[in-house]
């Protein structure tokens, strides 16, 4: 199904966006009988046309360059070559970047810009999405990651592999994105559904750069997931794990259960945005669960922490969404794989309650976030820094490496909630908090956490 609309860039002109020095590959061309496998009558006269306007001689172009200081195999498609459809020898040159890349351990940038498979070459152009699929795995397998700029248009199979499947996705704005091409779709069907924008709202996309940025933002993403010690990246031991971060509230350790909820409840206390904003030097942020769903509570990405890269995921005090609990392990899950370790800062009441909550499976994204935990070989790095309210906190907390600040505290259950169950009236929820050792300092003396967070640099120490 093949477009016809232009797309503003050629791949030329994308690849020029995003690096320098760039060298295509030679490849053998696929030899094939007239008019293709179909005998699709001018289908040979099409794509003499195609070349002699583009000056290509498919609808992808492949090669390596740098995009800032990250030598990166880059696939860039040209629409002007029959809507950049994907045939069978467009398969060829997509595998063979792919193969590059693993051999010379080199993360692949694709700049996509297709209107689906390519009609003259039927069902064999249509099986190319599983040989892509299945190079991006073994890319995948190896370590690698994968980055996706979206131009326009990035629609049917393009869209479904080569973009919506990358690690992190990027979009140009106002592209048109989506699996529907524009003459596909269902009459009266909302158009900004099929645009980056509609993409990034529900959780398909990571984040929308300006055409004279998308270079720099590249190169920023490559410099970050290349930090890793993936394998392949020469190191035996992994990654160190993320030293704690320093608390920033300058108060001692509650005296009492009431006195802990109100500091962790209170406005004024620092939240994850202060947190990132110390640890780090330089970020960039996913958005996402890929299912449909954006979190704004939980933030998610990778970080530049004393010269190396470090992901995290941040609670930001509300309660939590299943979106945001599918963000943060997708988050970590890619961490694990690149070899780079994570840190989680833990703030939330706990996970949202509602119904909305339930249908959009609390339960299922909950387990996944401590399968995800459970699962990294990565060190994972644990601070609770305000509230933390049952297994929707505990859910982000690694075993063995949960540190808390003072202005936090830690309980299987809020005090409140706590006394209705029990059937005790509201003056009776001070003594439920004693009684549920909720203080940060309770945590340590429980087992659950390691320690109370070192006071940042100018604050007085933490003691009891």
């Amino acid at each position: 199904m093949t477009t016809t609309g232009p797309s503003a860039l050629s791949a030329r002109d994308a690849l020029g966006l995003v690096a320098r020095d760039f060298s295509a590959f030679t490849d053998p061309e696929r030899p094939q009988p007239p008019d293709g496998p179909l005998d699709w009558s001018g289908y040979d006269a099409a794509r003499a046309r195609a070349r002699d306007r583009t000056g290509e001689s498919e609808s992808v172009v492949c090669g390596t360059g740098k995009a800032g200081s990250v030598e990166t195999v880059l696939i860039s498609f040209e629409f002007g070559y029959l809507g950049g459809s994907l045939g069978e020898r467009t398969g060829d040159r997509i595998e063979a970047a792919h193969t590059r890349a693993r051999e010379q351990g080199l993360p692949v940038v694709t700049l996509v810009a297709t209107g689906g498979s390519r009609m003259q070459e039927g069902m064999r152009a249509l099986t190319q999405l599983q040989r892509v699929a299945r190079q991006t795995a073994l890319t995948r397998r190896a370590g690698l990651p994968q980055l996706a700029l979206v131009r326009d248009p990035a629609t049917g199979g393009g869209w479904a592999t080569l973009a919506a499947g990358a690690d992190v996705v990027l979009g140009l704005p106002g592209a048109q994105a989506g699996f529907a091409g524009s003459r596909v779709r269902p009459p009266g069907a909302d158009p900004g559904a099929y645009t980056v924008e509609g993409q990034l709202a529900t959780g398909h996309l990571d984040q929308i750069v300006p055409e004279d940025g998308a270079g720099a933002a590249v190169a920023r993403w490559l410099g970050l997931l290349t930090g890793g010690t993936a394998p392949g990246t020469g190191s035996e031991t992994g990654p160190e794990p993320v030293p704690v971060p320093h608390a920033l509230a300058p108060v001692p350790l509650p005296e009492s259960g009431t006195e802990a909820v109100s500091r962790a409840r209170s406005r004024d206390r620092p939240r994850a945005a202060a947190y990132l904003d110390a640890c780090f030097d330089e970020r960039e942020e996913i958005s996402g669960d890929r299912c449909g769903g954006v979190d704004p509570g939980m933030r998610c990405g990778f970080g530049r922490h004393e010269g190396r890269t470090v992901a995290f995921a941040a609670q930001c005090g509300t309660a939590t969404l299943p979106a945001g609990y599918r963000t943060a392990a997708r988050l970590i899950r890619l961490a694990d794989r690149l070899g780079i370790p994570v840190l989680t800062l833990i703030d939330t009441p706990g996970a949202a309650n509602g119904a909305e909550a339930e249908r959009a499976g609390a339960g299922p994204a909950i387990a996944d976030a401590f399968a995800a935990v459970a699962e990294a070989t990565v060190p994972v790095t644990s601070l609770l820094i305000g509230e933390g309210g049952s297994g929707g906190a505990l859910a982000l907390a690694a075993p063995g490496a949960l540190w808390v600040t003072p202005d936090s505290y830690f309980s299987v259950i809020a005090p409140e909630l706590a006394a209705a169950i029990l059937k005790r009236g509201p003056e009776r929820v001070p003594e439920t908090a004693e009684e549920l050792r909720l203080r940060p300092q309770d945590a340590v003396r429980l087992g659950v956490a390691r320690g109370i967070a070192p006071a940042a640099r100018g604050l007085p120490p933490v003691c009891e």
